[in-house]
């Protein structure tokens, strides 16, 4: 009552919207005449003024007027379709980057034609987003003429793309493509190895269509690019017999140091839980490595390098990392004890490689498996976009969430004609067996007197239930769902004739247009195929269309599409997209829900208590109920589960952002490492911090002082694997500044040494290789370790503890963690390897055996599940063509390495 006296004293939401659209539509029609005198040469040159005034300093705003006219004119000449006016209000809502509700068979599709084209302007390119692969290619090809007339260009994305072709996609105007394909392009983008293999190029702006399904229904699940690990189980089996005889060196008997002049192979810090070898220790280590066939030649090649990191956590879980102390062995596995609890860390696993050296240690199966490489949530996806908008007919019911997470406002735009469907109350039965029994009987007489029916179900299994209960009763029907997709095309087409039964899953075949009477051209299409000539064509479509204007008028007359609802959708926001079908550009239309007690959300938000209430004041099962106290329970079911979902997708973004700030770092690193052509000064800055670090505490006056200097080259030694041959005693007694520049002049003459030796250029390369291949290995540890963190802080809870609190304090401790661990690791290797080994590969490409997963939520309590779609209509697969000759597994690799194929690049 509050909120209706608020409009009626004020104005309500939508009339403000409206008030303030309608003068920009008074100003594209005054220029409707002036577009309709244009030639058509003079439109791709408006569009290359356009871009000059933008450049001069034009707004988008200031042109948009006479750009949408353009685009009007342009539409009503590629297509024979002038766009309406509420269309053209649509385009402005978009080009604001807001979400504009349009009614379902209102032609969002056209309306964003001029928005598009607007925003293509400045060049930094438009993506269209569509739900399936079907849309994207459909919806390109249908607008490509329109842009085409203006002088831009269109590309689409589809799955299964030759990354080359992609590449090419993203590079014009504007791109269509899928959801998924945009997220996962942006996580293939940040593995390469090389800026040249990037496929896309910015994020300006996106129009996403069905932008609730994509933005609420599928935000609950994030895109995951998994894929097998290495498999280096082999070299941790090959070092675990090797480093038992490795010996710690001499300890002082009365201090329990290590002296000035160490014997032995390695030092222990138990504190630290850090093993470091001496120049002896290594020595011995490659002679061992080389006696026992593991490696041939140096260990100080770059091939053999790794060897060091498989000895180092072997010796780390022989001599650190004891049994039913630090880790217990249940099951054939190796589970970590939490120190400071005691109880097991259930599914934890130790990263960089410890894990696998204790299970070689015990002599246990040393697992391998697949592991995520790269992920990222919806959320965080789009709202990289410097601008937003949107399209949908049902946005209005999660306006709430999407002005909280993405800052964008739902502006509800007006039917060009009047909704002529009549919506009826929902039809209640006690059980499911008597709710089938009254649809297919309600179908029977629907069809009878020749009225079209679209039955929408929930699961694909409820579709073959209702199938089968209408193949008895002698119903010709079609069925699409996901295992029939092959035929959406023709089955959606045929939806709207005379006496059509179509039984949809959820929402199949959205984004498809039902014309009462069928579809002349489709019809045509199918009929003369697609190597007709166009006398043929145009004298079969006049056939059909007759014949479809006495079908539709005969329809119109019968009441027009009839929607019949199986069960509610947890969602209403999804009731009214399957009603949605019905009605549109002021044809008439029916809608009905019919409902049984036993529904899945009757039954888990609602519907058992009122079902036994029901059955003991004696309602037979055939009896339906009409009630609005029913009704009002399936409103509250609703509204519980949309709460309930709502939190979950919440849930996840408040934790994804943790997450989500790491990554935007890591990539930016990644680029800057890309673009960087002296990685060498990043490796010296790297040494300068952990000698500053060791020099810390350093105090030349204090008694001893030759074992603080000793204490600073250990450290050095010990994280660089670097001895200065400067002495402790030269040191001793000197200023820290002093100590800082001998040893930085040994480090910058060894660097200097090794880039005159292998070349500016071929050790940048290398250092560029390492940095890459550190990051996404370690990356992809932290992002198991996160995941790990995640489930264990749950527990804080019952300790008083914020989980997210901890969670964010944590996982930014064990992020910076990470970052010393690469930057120590490159330099660590720079310093120790030899020159003439530092030879990178030729060329790099992406981790085999990948795979793209989006988690869609089937069944109950999964939003709106997407069925896949065909990329083409009729079924047929995208073609992928290859802009590289195919390599042979026994063929040698084109790397360049020498090695066979098989044992490089395509193991």
């Amino acid at each position: 009552m509050k909120k209706s006296l608020i409009d009626i004293l004020f104005g309500s939401k939508h009339d403000k919207d409206l008030k303030q659209l309608l003068p920009i539509l008074a100003r594209i029609n005054a220029l409707e005449e002036w577009a309709l005198a244009l030639s058509g040469e003079e439109f791709p040159r408006y569009t290359s003024q356009f871009k000059t005034r933008l450049q001069a300093g034009e707004s988008l705003d200031d042109i948009l007027p006479e750009a949408f006219a353009l685009a009007r004119e342009a539409a009503r000449r590629t297509l024979g379709e002038r766009p309406y006016d509420v269309q053209i209000l649509g385009g402005i809502v978009l080009h604001q980057g807001k979400i504009m509700e349009m009614k379902t068979g209102e032609g969002k599709t056209l309306s964003s034609v001029a928005a598009a084209y607007l925003n293509a302007l400045t060049g930094d390119g438009v993506h269209v987003i569509t739900v399936n692969d079907y849309l994207a290619e459909r919806d390109a090809n249908w607008m490509k003429p329109v842009f085409g007339y203006l002088g831009l260009t269109v590309g689409a994305i589809l799955a299964n793309m030759d990354p080359e072709h992609r590449k090419q996609a993203y590079r014009q105007d504007i791109t269509y493509g899928t959801n998924n394909e945009f997220g996962f392009d942006y996580l293939r983008d940040n593995m390469c190895f090389s800026k040249e293999h990037k496929v896309q190029r910015a994020h300006s702006y996106c129009i996403i269509d069905e932008i609730d399904s994509i933005l609420v229904d599928e935000a609950r699940t994030p895109l995951i690019i998994s894929g097998a690990a290495e498999d280096d189980t082999k070299k941790f089996q090959q070092v675990n017999s090797i480093v038992r005889n490795l010996r710690e060196c001499d300890k002082d008997p009365e201090t329990g140091d290590y002296p000035e002049e160490p014997v032995g192979d390695y030092k222990l810090d138990e504190k630290g839980k850090k093993v470091s070898f001496t120049d002896e220790g290594l020595n011995h280590l490659e002679k061992l490595l080389q006696q026992g066939g593991v490696i041939k030649g140096s260990l100080f090649l770059d091939e053999n390098f790794e060897y060091i990191h498989y000895a180092t956590q072997s010796l780390k879980a022989y001599t650190l990392f004891k049994i039913d102390k630090d880790y217990v062995i249940t099951d054939g596995k190796v589970e970590i004890v939490d120190e400071f609890t005691g109880r097991i860390m259930h599914g934890r696993r130790y990263s960089d490689g410890l894990h696998q050296a204790i299970e070689a240690k015990e002599g246990i199966r040393i697992l391998q498996r697949n592991r995520t490489l790269a992920t990222i949530t919806f959320q965080n996806f789009f709202r990289m976009y410097d601008k937003i908008s949107g399209m949908t007919g049902t946005a209005e019911t999660e306006e709430k969430e999407f002005g909280s997470i993405y800052g964008l406002e739902v502006v509800v735009i007006p039917t060009n004609r009047p909704v002529a469907r009549q919506d009826d109350e929902d039809i209640i039965f006690l059980n499911e067996a008597a709710k089938y029994k009254a649809i297919c009987d309600h179908i029977f007489e629907l069809q009878k007197k020749g009225q079209p029916v679209l039955v929408g179900t929930a699961s694909i299994e409820r579709s073959e239930v209702l199938s089968a209960q209408l193949k008895k009763r002698g119903i010709p029907h079609e069925v699409l769902n996901a295992k029939n997709h092959a035929r959406e095309a023709l089955i959606i087409a045929e939806a709207g004739a005379k006496g059509s039964v179509t039984i949809a899953t959820n929402m199949a075949g959205r984004g498809t247009d039902i014309k009462l009477g069928g579809n002349p051209e489709f019809r045509t299409r199918h009929k003369v195929g697609t190597d007709a000539d166009e006398e043929t064509y145009q004298r079969v479509l006049r056939q059909e269309t007759d014949k479809w204007r006495q079908q539709y008028q005969e329809i119109v007359k019968l009441g027009g599409l009839y929607i019949l609802g199986t069960e509610r959708h947890e969602s209403r926001r999804i009731d009214n997209q399957l009603r949605g079908r019905a009605g549109r550009q002021g044809d008439p239309g029916h809608s009905q829900f019919f409902l049984s007690m036993d529904d899945d959300l009757m039954r888990l938000f609602g519907g058992g208590n009122m079902k036994n209430m029901l059955s003991r004041v004696g309602l037979s099962d055939e009896e339906p109920i009409h009630h609005r106290w029913i009704s009002k329970s399936i409103e509250r079911a609703q509204t519980k589960v949309e709460e309930r979902n709502y939190e979950i997708r919440k849930h996840l973004l408040e934790y994804d952002d943790v997450l989500n700030e790491q990554r935007k770092f890591m990539y930016k690193q990644r680029d800057a490492i890309l673009d960087d052509d002296q990685l060498f000064l990043r490796v010296l800055k790297t040494a300068e911090d952990i000698l500053d670090d060791a020099l810390d505490n350093y105090f030349p006056e204090r008694e001893g002082d030759l074992h603080e200097v000793q204490r600073i080259l250990d450290q050095i030694q010990q994280e660089l694997f670097f001895t200065p041959s400067v002495s402790p005693r030269e040191l001793s007694g000197k200023p820290a500044s002093f100590i800082r520049q001998a040893i930085i002049d040994e480090l910058t003459s060894d660097l200097h040494s090794k880039n005159e030796a292998a070349g500016a250029e071929m050790l940048n390369r290398a250092i560029r290789l390492e940095y890459l291949r550190n990051i996404d290995a370690r990356w992809q540890d932290h992002l198991e370790n996160l995941e790990a963190l995640r489930e264990a802080v749950y527990l804080r809870s019952y300790g008083q503890k914020n989980p997210l609190l901890e969670y964010k304090l944590e996982g930014f401790e064990i992020f910076e963690e990470m970052l010393l661990q690469i930057r120590v690791s490159i330099a660590r290797k720079v310093f120790l390897v030899k020159a003439d080994s530092l030879r990178p590969e030729a060329q790099t490409v992406q981790p085999g055996r990948m795979q793209t997963r989006h988690d869609s939520m089937q069944g109950f309590g999964g939003g709106s599940p997407r069925r896949p779609a065909p990329a083409q209509p009729g079924g047929k697969a995208p073609t992928v063509v290859r802009t590289v000759p195919k390599v042979g597994r026994n063929d040698l690799c084109p790397c360049g390495s020498g090695k066979k194929y098989k044992h490089c690049h395509g193991r």
